[in-house]
Order: structure tokens, then C-alpha cells, then sequence
């Protein structure tokens, strides 16, 4: 470019000021804000804070006649209205929360400036340009490079600050991690890799958010909202899985996996997200709740926001939002399959991301749950959350967003029926701290609950049943806690670890005790047992095995009856999980009333699948 000249005061002409060249300084900048993981070839800032650039001109700036106007810009149709447009000016005192250039040092022909990007900023890929003129002259604009900004948990001044660095290394450095799955008692952990800070994957986490419905139906709209961690939770949640949309990862729950990966095989996330975006982003076959969740983990982490992977056993899955789970038997002991949606999933995961709530009242900041396993849809679209964990914890089930389905996940109460002819004609059991165990993020569970938390389990129940039936038999149900006088206490115990290859040895325990209608006496049983693999939803197959007990048992008296299931009654008839659901339903021939007794078993020492 040839060398012009500018009139300034009093005639003097002075050389036009060039810009030669600009380093954005990536690594260093990259290693103060936390990104250097990412690599030094681009810079990558967190909003928030400052970063800095050098910029070479043709001859040393003069700030009395040379003006720079720096221009950040994001998204198909930049606007200021929308905020992913910002225009500011070159000052010596940084102005605020607000997208700024000050403390600047002239050095020769060299410029050092400051640039602060406000905490409150659209994350997203930016072009960074500067316009210079002099005096009233014409400008002239630069591109200086592109940056990419990010959510900045070590800034008090975002959404997503944690103020600790311990959790802020776990929750968002930490690129490797352990999710935890089973059952409630052969719970294993499975090592997986998030690599958020792999080559291309930041690149993936933004493809991801630019092919949701909400960019393709007003892409302007969609990147001015991305200023807000709510807002882009929700989207990754729904972008997770590919029921509406070209979504990263396709779920299957048949264990026919044969075009495609079976979700057992995958062991990070890496691999999942680049297939997904080589092929254009068509789903990556196949998915299951882990594995939904270790991606979203990762694209999470990678944009900045703390997030961790938590595990529920013995999960619910409460469609009709009465907080009760149906589960029916009969005299044979067989558990029958059901129509209903509702379903018990031996474990769950979901994933909590760490955030502040200005749209709820005080006080639910925090740790927020999202799941992104399509179990049903949230404002049309298959996402969940973010929903409190302080909301859940303390029933507020009306708070934003879809905090009675997460509620239920871990509070729901089961209702063991026996059917009759089709009909169901008594209650088994009613047990209201079965659901929602062993809640884990880490090697240890979370605590078990508290005697009060019944009282905010008919909180929530009043608030999501409404006014109608917030007087009703069905309430007494709840209320009641379902204690039933029983005429004997049964136990089912394993008799030695289960280990593949060998029989399952059982032990049943029974003991006489006093009851209304017998209160002393012996009584007579039949007990009928039924063995069925049991699947990852809870369900069952067809019984793999039956056995009838028959036995007359003394006031006061515990006898003790072993059991064996043999190996080759089960073993081509398991799934993946390789889990046996053992059930006993014992008839009192004095009175025809039944009682329930249950064992769960790992047919294997050492976990082969988990």
C-alpha cells in the first residue's frame, strides 16, 4: 500500500498511519484465561477478563490525531442491537463491564493495548477488526485475526463463576473421569475420556449449537442469545440427542446394535463428536443415558461452563407427573410387563452444570440439573433442565425448567401390585425410599435421605397433582407410607458372590412375628419364586427359572430355606448387564394374603460389561 499523508493543524503533514501487522499473542493470552489446552495456533479468551495484542504500524502512533475504532464481531448478521455487534474506542482508563481497549503503551512503531471483553458477552467465534483515520479524514479498517470467546468460570463477574480451584480443575479442567453405573449394589465405575481439549473439538462444540432448531429457524436471534448459560444449556441438551433434529448421538435401548456402535464399546467422547461432524452432522449410532451424558460433559466443559457427570440408581422415569411408579407381579411371582411409560431404570445419568439462576427468585444458584437422554420433551423439544438441585431438594417443583420430572427421577414412591385376572387386587408393598439411591459424582454417594424429607415429598406431591386431587384417596396412599401388617418378616440373601460360569446360591430367611389377624400361632406358606433377567429400564424378560417353597412356620420361629439357580438355566437368557432379578411372592394359607420378596443379582464377581 503506498504511503499517503494527512493534513493536520497549523498545515503540518504527517505520514498516514498503516497498520503492518498484529499478533494477538495466543499464547501467553491463552494462558492466562485458561485455555492453553486448546493450543497456541488460535487465541481463545474467556469473557471477562483482559487480553492483550500488539499491534506494528508504518510509524509510531500519535494518540492527539491517530484514532482507532476496534470492531468485534460474531454470527451471520452482526448487529449492535443484538449484541453481536461491538464498537469501541482506544482510552486510558478501562470504562467498566463493557467491551473496551485501554492501557496502552506506544513502543516505537508498536502499539500494546488491552482489550476486555464485558463478563456478560456473547461466547462464540469472533472477527476482530480496527478502522483508523486521522483527524476528520476517511478511515481505513484492518482485519486484525479471529478469537475465540468462551464463558469464564474464574471471573466473579459471569454466570458461571465458581469460587473454587479445586472444583474449577475437576469440573472444567479435568478432561478425563469415571461415570458410575450397575446397579445400587454392584455399582462399578467406567473410565471415560472427555477431551474437551482435543484439536477441533471447541470447533465441534460451536457446529453443534449453529445446527440446533433454534439457529436454523433465526440464526441472528439465536447467537444474540448465547450470552446466556441457560439459553445454551437448554440448546446442548437438545442437540445431544437427534430425536428432533441432526442431533450428535441416536439412542437404542434393544441391544440390537448392529448398525452402529454398540454404547458399550465407547469410552470417550472424542471419537463420537468427530464422526458426527465429518459426516455432516448425521447421528452417531449408538447412544445410551452415559454416554449422552459424558458428551454433553464435554462440550460443556470445553465452553466454559463447570459441569460434572451424576449417577441415580434406581431411576425413575415418571410420565404422568403423580409421583408413584406401578410395578405388578403375580401369584407366580413373575414381574409382567406393563403399557404404561412409566419405567424404574436400574441407574441413570444426567449432568449438573454449575451457574447462576436470574431467572428464578433468589436462592436457587448453583449446581443445575440437565439431562440430555431424550426421555420426553421440554417446550417441544426432547432437553431437560436446567432444573435447581436446591429446587428439587426442597419440592419447589413449579421453578423453571421441568423440575417435577427430575423431582420424580429421585423421590418417586414405588407401588408393588398384585394382579389378579388383569386386575390389580392388592398391594405388595408401598415403598417410598427406593427410588433415588446412591446418588453419585464421585467414588462416594451422596447422603441418604432424612425423615423431613417425606414432608417435602407431600409438598411437591400437592403442587404437581394440583388442587383437584389435592384431597383424594390417592394422596391418603401417599401419605400413608403404605405399612402393612405382615404375619412373618422374609429375606432373600445371596449365599455366596455370584460369579459367571457357576450356579446363583440363595438364601431365604423367614421369621414368625405377631400381626392383627394372627397374633400367636403357626401359619402355613407357599412360596413361589421366579427368576427374569432384568433390563437396563427395569423391565424383565420371560421367567429363566421357577421354584415353589412350601413350609409351616412356628410363632416366634426363623428357619432358613437355600435356594440354587442353576448356570444353564441362565446363561444365554441375560443381557448386557448381566443382572437377575430373583422374586418371591409367599402365600398365607390361612388368610390368601400375599407377601413380597426380592433379590437383585450380578451374575459375575468382576463386572464383565460395566
Amino acid at each position: 500500500m503506498s504511503e499517503g499523508r494527512a493534513v493536520l493543524g497549523f498545515g503540518v503533514r504527517v505520514a498516514t498511519l498503516q497498520l503492518e501487522s498484529a499478533d494477538l499473542q495466543s499464547s501467553r493470552n491463552n494462558l492466562e484465561h485458561h485455555t492453553q489446552e486448546m493450543g497456541v495456533k488460535g487465541l481463545t479468551v474467556r469473557r471477562g477478563e483482559l487480553f492483550y495484542l500488539r499491534l506494528n504500524f508504518s510509524r509510531p502512533f500519535q494518540s492527539q490525531s491517530d484514532h482507532i475504532t476496534f470492531v468485534a464481531e460474531t454470527g451471520p448478521k452482526p448487529s449492535e442491537l443484538l449484541e453481536t455487534r461491538a464498537t469501541f474506542f482506544l482510552t486510558r482508563v478501562r470504562p467498566g463491564n463493557v467491551w473496551s481497549a485501554s492501557g496502552f503503551i506506544i513502543d516505537s512503531n508498536s502499539l500494546h493495548v488491552s482489550l476486555f471483553t464485558p463478563a456478560n458477552a456473547v461466547i462464540g467465534h469472533y472477527i476482530l477488526k480496527i478502522e483508523l483515520s486521522q483527524g476528520k479524514g476517511h478511515s481505513v479498517t484492518y482485519p486484525l485475526g479471529t478469537f475465540i470467546l468462551l464463558f469464564n468460570p474464574w471471573s466473579p463477574e459471569d454466570d458461571v463463576y465458581l469460587p473454587s480451584e479445586i472444583l474449577l480443575q475437576e469440573y472444567v479442567m479435568q478432561d478425563y473421569g469415571f461415570v458410575y453405573k450397575g446397579h445400587e449394589r454392584f455399582i462399578t465405575s467406567w473410565p471415560w475420556n472427555y477431551g474437551q481439549f482435543e484439536e477441533d473439538i471447541i470447533d465441534i462444540c460451536f457446529e453443534i449449537l449453529n445446527k440446533s432448531l433454534h439457529y436454523l429457524k433465526n440464526p441472528a436471534k439465536d447467537c444474540s442469545q448465547r450470552n446466556d448459560v441457560v439459553y445454551v444449556c437448554r440448546v446442548v441438551s437438545a442437540m445431544i440427542n437427534s430425536n428432533d433434529d441432526n442431533g450428535v448421538l441416536q439412542g437404542n435401548w434393544s441391544e440390537d446394535y448392529s448398525k452402529g456402535v454398540s454404547p458399550l464399546e465407547w469410552k470417550g467422547s472424542v471419537a463420537i463428536l468427530r464422526q458426527w461432524s465429518a459426516r455432516g452432522g448425521q447421528p452417531v449410532k449408538y447412544g445410551q443415558c452415559w454416554v449422552f451424558t459424558s458428551v454433553m460433559c464435554t462440550v460443556m466443559r470445553c465452553l466454559g461452563v463447570p459441569t460434572r457427570v451424576v449417577s441415580n440408581f434406581r431411576s425413575v422415569h415418571n410420565v404422568d407427573r403423580n409421583l408413584t411408579i406401578d410395578t405388578y407381579y403375580d401369584r407366580n411371582a413373575e414381574m409382567l410387563s406393563t403399557q404404561k411409560r412409566d419405567k424404574i431404570w436400574n441407574f441413570h445419568v444426567w449432568n449438573e452444570c454449575w451457574m447462576i439462576r436470574k431467572d428464578l427468585p433468589p436462592g436457587y444458584n448453583g449446581w443445575q440439573v440437565l439431562d440430555p437422554t431424550p426421555q420426553q420433551t421440554s417446550s417441544g423439544l426432547f432437553c431437560c433442565g436446567p432444573a435447581s438441585v436446591k429446587a428439587i431438594r426442597e419440592g419447589d417443583v413449579h421453578l423453571a425448567y421441568d423440575t417435577p420430572f427430575v423431582y420424580a427421577e429421585v423421590n418417586a414412591d414405588e407401588v408393588i401390585w398384585l394382579l389378579r385376572d388383569g386386575q390389580a387386587q392388592e398391594i405388595l408393598a408401598h415403598n417410598t425410599s427406593s427410588i433415588g439411591k446412591e446418588i453419585s459424582t464421585r467414588a462416594s454417594p451422596a447422603p441418604t435421605r432424612s425423615p423431613e424429607e417425606r414432608a417435602v415429598f407431600m409438598k411437591a406431591s400437592r403442587k404437581m397433582l394440583g388442587p383437584q386431587r389435592a384431597s383424594s384417596p390417592f394422596l391418603d396412599l401417599l401419605e400413608s407410607g403404605g405399612l402393612r401388617d405382615e404375619p412373618a418378616q422374609l429375606q432373600l440373601h445371596l449365599a455366596r458372590i455370584p460369579e459367571w460360569g457357576q450356579d446363583l446360591q440363595l438364601l431365604l430367611r423367614i421369621r414368625r412375628v405377631p400381626d392383627s389377624t394372627h397374633p400367636q400361632g403357626p401359619i402355613g406358606l407357599v412360596v413361589r419364586f421366579c427368576a427374569q433377567a432384568l433390563l437396563h429400564g427395569g423391565g424383565t424378560r420371560k421367567p429363566l427359572w421357577r421354584h415353589t417353597v412350601r413350609l409351616n412356620l412356628d410363632f416366634g420361629k426363623e428357619t432358613q430355606w437355600p435356594l440354587l439357580l442353576p448356570y444353564s438355566d441362565y446363561r444365554s437368557k441375560l443381557t448386557d448387564e448381566k443382572l437377575i432379578r430373583v422374586s418371591g411372592i409367599a402365600e398365607v394359607q390361612e388368610t390368601g394374603r400375599s407377601m413380597l420378596v426380592l433379590k437383585d443379582s450380578l451374575s459375575g464377581a468382576s463386572p464383565l460389561v460395566y
